[in-house]
């Protein structure tokens, strides 16, 4: 059963790459996001077992990123077949199978449950989404790619070293040498415990990279900056939501090993700093898909800061994940929408978005409204809840420097916001062919309503989930 979510959007990949027509190929990516989405309810209600000998297995944090993972992509295969639709004259044979591929590698990283394997896997999404940052072939996504790509494996090499760490330290301290997460839990009190803290730095470093925290997050602006808007919804609702469970999952070692609280001393100011950098570049800044880059930035920070938290703190992690997720597939959708419209994407050309895009702009709108924590959108309770835990410890300076951060982040987009909300759209954005469409306004539409809901009202079968899953994350030793 789990083999079959990281095989079935390979076959749509190789399904895709065969299809001889540019407009029809497109069609392929809803069916594969269609049959992930079958494949993953029937996971999470029959709750498989372990499978290849243990290498994979659906553990509570799996069972939650998994189904937000696939209805991510499900929501923006629909869009990637109007965004195609507009860009006929360019081949999309390669971007629609590196589409599918880029799905089943996200899956093999959820289910993974060998630190090998995952890092395999996380090698293989960077290279599969490679293709899909050069789509636009321009010298400047030519530069973003290989920004992407080659501080991503500085990243992933580290990760590696790290690897080598954590099986050390179990040969080091008198167990046979394992990478499978149960095992390394299970023995994590007799885990070296110099060579478990080098694993964890290293590891939290190489993973660090692919989430984009401060200082490792250069890549960011540059990749979402020249990518399809649809690639930086998958981008910074799917990868980096990935590239955060393989730090959770190094956390929840350490913690079995009775080194939480040195963990933690590590992740907050790590998550403060993602934070600030995140609002000192945002200050000013022009270029829409940069801005959100910069805003992934800074929410990656929040993740770790909760994280590092601890208690409470891990479970507001963990809902922020979805919401952060599902408020940038509104916003990087809508401002796929934009570029499309106006052929730019700074404010130098970009304004009267209200105007132009009627849906699109009040999507942006609220997106923002909801990106920056403002009730009643649910980034709000995830902030909320990652706020209380902070004071609830005791850790009065770290409240005020994240209540501090998100007020300067709310300002820098502010004005960058209202600048291209408001105003007169140009002659020459009038005269562009794409208006709203229902295969480009739905799917960041149904995003809006879901982080509205979320913000509402959590439904119980979800918070049990966020409840089992941080739980998972800090065994006792």
């Amino acid at each position: 059963m789990l083999l079959e979510l990281v095989g079935a959007p390979l076959a749509a990949a190789a399904v895709a790459a065969g299809v001889p027509s540019n407009a029809r190929r497109p069609w392929v990516l809803p069916l594969a996001g269609l049959a992930h989405l079958a494949l993953t309810v029937r996971a999470l209600t029959h709750a498989p077992g372990v499978e290849l000998g243990g290498w994979l297995a659906l553990d509570p944090l799996g069972r939650l990123i998994l189904g937000f993972i696939s209805l991510l992509f499900f929501l923006c295969s629909f869009y990637a077949v109007g965004y195609l639709g507009h860009r006929l004259e360019r081949p999309n044979r390669l971007f629609c199978a590196a589409f599918c591929a880029f799905l089943g590698m996200m899956s093999l990283i959820i289910v993974s449950h060998h630190l090998g394997l995952l890092w395999v896997a996380m090698e293989a999404s960077t290279l599969t989404t490679a293709p899909l940052l050069y789509f636009n072939r321009t010298p400047r996504s030519l530069e973003a790619t290989w920004k992407y790509l080659l501080i991503g494996s500085v990243g992933i090499a580290l990760a590696l070293f790290g690897t080598f760490f954590l099986a050390y330290a179990a040969l080091h301290g008198g167990l046979r040498s394992t990478l499978f997460f149960e095992d390394l839990v299970r023995d994590a009190t007799h885990l070296s415990r110099p060579w478990l803290h080098g694993a964890f730095i290293l590891l939290f470093v190489g993973y660090g990279t692919k989430m984009g925290l401060a200082p490792l997050h250069t890549w960011k602006p540059d990749a979402y900056g020249e990518a399809p808007g649809v690639v930086g919804c998958l981008l910074a609702g799917g990868l980096t939501n990935c590239a955060f469970l393989a730090v959770a999952r190094i956390y929840q070692v350490v913690c079995a090993a009775g080194e939480g609280p040195w963990a933690r001393s590590l992740l907050v100011p790590m998550g403060l700093l993602s934070m600030a950098t995140a609002a000192v570049f945002m200050a000013r800044q022009r270029d829409l898909k940069r801005m959100l880059a910069y805003s992934s930035v800074e929410h990656m920070g929040i993740l770790i800061l909760g994280l590092g938290l601890g208690g409470a703190g891990v479970y507001g992690a963990l809902f922020h994940l979805i919401n952060n997720g599902l408020t940038k597939g509104v916003l990087f959708l809508a401002v796929g929408n934009i570029h499309r419209a106006y052929e730019g994407k700074t404010t130098d050309t970009v304004s009267g978005v209200f105007r132009r895009l009627p849906l699109t702009g009040a999507l942006f709108l609220a997106g923002f409204f909801a990106i920056t924590s403002s009730p009643p959108f649910a980034p709000f309770q995830s902030v909320f809840t990652l706020l209380t835990a902070a004071i609830g410890t005791g850790a009065y300076v770290t409240a005020a420097l994240f209540v501090l951060a998100l007020n300067f982040v709310f300002f820098g987009m502010a004005s960058t916001t209202v600048a291209a909300l408001q105003g007169e759209p140009s002659e020459s954005a009038r005269a562009t062919p794409y208006r709203d469409g229902w295969l480009t306004g739905a799917p960041p539409l149904v995003f809006a309503l879901l982080m509205l809901a979320l913000g509402v009202h959590l439904p119980a079968e979800l918070e049990a989930a966020l409840r089992a899953a941080a739980a998972f994350l800090e065994p006792r030793p």
